[in-house]
Parts: structure tokens; C-alpha cells; sequence
């Protein structure tokens, strides 16, 4: 009998709490916290679960410095008509804009930091 398992995405940092409160602030979820202070899961009602945890030795991802490459990012996705008001509430809690293409057209696909550098994608959901 096969055990039930789940996988969780872990988010490196060095504020633990700050990061899981802006998550849970843009995902409209939960922050759970354990007995580890350095260990902080972040839970959706719609079964996002992301986690992160302290590194003492944190330095930021320089993404996308052409030196660097990007190991992982999130997406998230959005109702096209959505985009502005999601882009708007993910700036006001602290994510910084990306820009790493020219877009001259209709925008679907925006890039960001979170407040601890990681990257993030909002995402236009094609609903067909």
C-alpha cells in the first residue's frame, strides 16, 4: 500500500515569516506555521502549497543577469481580465517588476521578485 505523499515547493530566504505573509497575502491563503520558526508552509483553499524556510547564508537569485540562470519560478495564473488588478495587488505587497522582453503588445505574461528576490509569473489563463 503506497503511502499518501505531497510535494511542496520550498522557497529559500532569510525571513521565513515576511515572505509566507506575502504568499499567503497574493494567493489569498494561509500561513501555517510548525514547530520549526524556520520552516513556514503557505496553503490555498484550492490546493496551492508552497513553503519557505530559512537560509542563514541567503543572498537573493541576480535572475536574469546573463550570468545567472534561473533554477525555478513560479506562475500563477491569472483570468485574462484579471492581469492589471493582480499586477496591481502584487506590487502593493511588495513584488518588484521584471522586465526581461520587449512587449509592445496586449500584455498576458508579467514577470516579478518577490520581496526576497525570488521570480514569479502572473500568467493569463486561456480559459477556451
Amino acid at each position: 500500500m503506497a503511502t499518501s505523499k505531497t510535494t511542496v515547493l520550498v522557497l529559500d530566504c532569510a525571513a521565513p515569516e515576511e515572505l509566507a505573509e506575502f504568499y499567503a497575502a497574493l494567493l489569498d491563503a494561509t500561513v501555517r506555521r510548525g514547530v520549526d520558526p524556520d520552516f513556514v508552509e503557505v496553503v490555498g483553499n484550492d490546493g496551492n502549497h508552497i513553503a519557505v524556510r530559512r537560509d542563514h547564508g541567503y543572498a537573493p537569485p541576480s535572475w536574469p543577469r546573463p550570468d545567472d540562470s534561473q533554477q525555478a519560478h513560479l506562475h500563477i495564473l491569472v483570468a485574462q481580465e484579471d492581469m492589471d488588478e493582480a499586477e496591481r495587488e502584487a506590487v502593493g505587497l511588495g513584488a518588484r517588476p521584471i522586465e526581461t522582453r520587449d512587449n509592445s503588445g496586449p500584455r498576458d505574461v508579467r514577470t516579478y521578485a518577490d520581496p526576497a528576490g525570488h521570480s514569479f509569473t502572473l500568467v493569463a489563463r486561456r480559459d477556451h
